[in-house]
Order: C-alpha cells, then structure tokens, then sequence
C-alpha cells in the first residue's frame, strides 16, 4: 500500500517539478537582466567588481534556495595566485578600523580571514583603505562599498520601481519585482580561486581507489574546479564550492538511476508542505548536501532503481539532519549548516516530517 501510495505521490510531484521549472526559468530570466544591468553599471565605477553577462543557458552565478530566494555571487577583479597562509591572525575591526580588544569568536570550518599578501598579484585598489585594514581584506567593509554602489545602480539605471533594497542585514539583499513575483535576492562578492582546493575541504574522504560516489575518476575533474570566497558577513570569508556542487549534481544519473527525480520531489514537498515561504529555514542547498550524503552512503545503481525507495530514503535523512539540528556540510563536514538555524523552526518541520514518514499520503498536495 505505502509503495502504491508513493507512486501516486511521485506523479503529482513530478508534475509540479514541470511547474516549478517553468516558473523559476521565467523568474530567473528577469533577474538575470536586472543583475546584468546592475553589474555593468557598477563595473564601470569601480573596476574590482565584474560585470555578470546575461546568459542564454545555465547562470553559475544565480543559485535558487527557494523559489522567491536567490543567492547571486558578484566576481571581484584584480586578486589571483591565491595561496593558503598558515599564520593565524585573530583580529577583529570596526567599520572605522579600529581594532577590537580581544576576539569574538573563532571562525568555523566554512569561514576563514583574507590576507591581500595570500595573492601574488592584486590591483592597488585591494590595497586600500575602503576594504583593507592593516593587510586584512575585510569582508564587512567590500560589502559596504558594495552596497553603496548598488543604491547609486539602481538609480542610475531607472530601476527604483522595479527594485528595491533591504536593509536589514551586513548583507546586500534586493528585492525584485518580476511577473512570478517579488524575488529577494543576496548579492554576495566573490573572491573566485580555480584550480586550487580548500585545506578545510576534507574529501575525499578516503583514498581514490575505494571511492564508490562518485566515479575515482571524477574526483579530480571537481576538484579542479577550486572554490570561492564570499563576503556575506562582517569578519570572515565564506567558502562556497558551488561549481564543485554543480558538477555532482549534472552527474548524478549517469548509471541510470533516480537520483534527480528523487531529490526534485523532496525539494517539491518542502517548499509546497514541509517548509514553504519566504526565505525559508531549509534551502535547496540544504536539500542538496542530504542528497549528497545519501548518495555517498548508497553508492550503487540497485540503491536507485525505485522512485519510492529513493524518495523515502531521502525524506528519512533529512529528517534525522532536521530533528538533530545537525547537518555537515559535504566539503567541509566540521560545518554545521543548521548552526545557526531557527531551532523552533527546525522542530516544526521535523515534525511535519515524521507525520509524512508514517503516512506518505496524508500531506500530499
């Protein structure tokens, strides 16, 4: 009966994931051109800022966590040769650059200081006293200058009516009007390192020759793909392993399994029954790392031939992730992704979770 009821869920879900595709291709369209417009127009006044160019396929800068929240990651120019520092230098700032007395906090396994001498070459504006204090590039200053730049955007390019900031963050959020709707979306300055692999990224986490998920001979292809520096907060760095994700993602099925079925429905319920609304307290990306976790630990094509089999295993692993308040992240797994997370709101999907997990069809939409 459970099987036949996961079926019929697997089909009504299926055709909401048409929907939903649909619905965030349009809303990414708009956002792309309003984005494009904004980073050139910023580009032109300040030169460590790229501009990010519309694109006709698949955007590496624009990450959908909900269907109304969109992670946007601006490049920065003018810092390469990027290499690891091992001094550790625990300081911290005030926006005016005097430095505090003792330290608030150490930063996390997904966070880290930026150093203008880890680059071996670097324009002379890092240099400076808008972003740098004392050889230290800190991420709360980029974001100041940053949004500064935003607000005179959107003003020189006309588009105060259709784009508005939000100010309650460190962080630059936007909020778009598209035909879908209004869209928030985080701008987040990025501090791109290809070719070259974070010391705080434990994986693989085995030698090559026992790696099951994916293919040994993949591992190296991801891995070059390096990582990122976002400035989404006041002191540290973020590290983002974004293009490292999107290739795992593009290669999940390649045994014919149904893996991205599985995890396309999940992310359906979540955002329809388990968590909907605007910026939710689980995302896509929280979604994908128990997907990751899942196919790590089922690496093998019999694991993913039935849809409700794959669907439920899923579904239990976020659940165990969600009732612990505890999910690791992939790369990094020191990080706990729900550290900071709403606990009452963690409860109350977990909750909802384990209604659906004793009866998959009471919580059908």
């Amino acid at each position: 009966m459970k099987s036949l009821i996961t079926e019929n869920l697997a089909d009504c879900l299926l055709d909401k994931v048409d929907l939903r595709r649909q619905w965030i291709s349009q809303a990414v369209e708009e956002v792309q051109k309003v984005i494009c417009r904004l980073t050139t127009e910023i580009s032109h006044h300040d030169i460590r800022f790229q501009a990010i160019p519309y694109s006709f396929m698949y955007n590496g800068n624009i990450k959908v966590l909900a269907p109304s929240q969109f992670l946007v990651t601006v490049p920065v120019r003018g810092l390469a040769g990027y290499r690891e520092t091992r001094e550790q230098r625990w300081r911290y700032y005030t926006l005016e650059g005097t430095r505090l007395p003792c330290p608030l906090r150490d930063p996390e396994g997904l966070q880290q200081w930026l150093q203008i001498q880890q680059f071996m070459k670097s324009l002379w504006q890092w240099h400076e006293a808008d972003v740098n204090i004392e050889g230290d590039i800190v991420p709360a200053k980029v974001l100041q200058v940053f949004r500064k730049l935003v607000e005179n955007a959107i003003e020189t390019c006309c588009l105060s009516g259709k784009v508005s900031m939000l100010t309650n963050s460190i962080a630059v959020w936007l909020a778009v009007e598209t035909s879908q709707g209004q869209v928030e979306l985080e701008l987040a300055p990025a501090v791109e390192i290809p070719n070259a692999w974070s010391k705080k990224a434990r994986w693989p986490r085995w030698p090559r020759c026992l790696m099951r998920w994916p293919s040994r001979d993949r591992v190296g292809c991801i891995k070059s793909f390096g990582f990122t520096l976002l400035a989404r907060a006041t002191y540290h760095w973020q590290l983002s392993f974004v293009q490292a994700e999107q290739m795992l993602l593009e290669q999940l099925d390649e045994d014919g399994g149904c893996r991205r079925k599985c995890f396309q429905a999940m992310r359906q319920m979540k955002e329809d029954v388990w968590c909907p609304g605007q910026r939710p307290v689980i995302t896509s990306h929280h979604l994908q790392t128990v997907l990751f976790w899942t196919c790590e630990k089922h690496p093998h094509s019999k694991d993913w031939q039935v849809f409700s089999k794959g669907f439920l295993r899923l579904v239990r692993k976020l659940h165990k992730c969600v009732s612990q308040h505890f999910l690791k992240h992939f790369f990094v797994p020191k990080s706990n992704l729900f550290r900071y997370a709403n606990s009452g709101e963690l409860d109350t999907v977990a909750q909802k979770l384990a209604l659906f997990l004793k009866d998959p069809q009471m919580d059908l939409p």
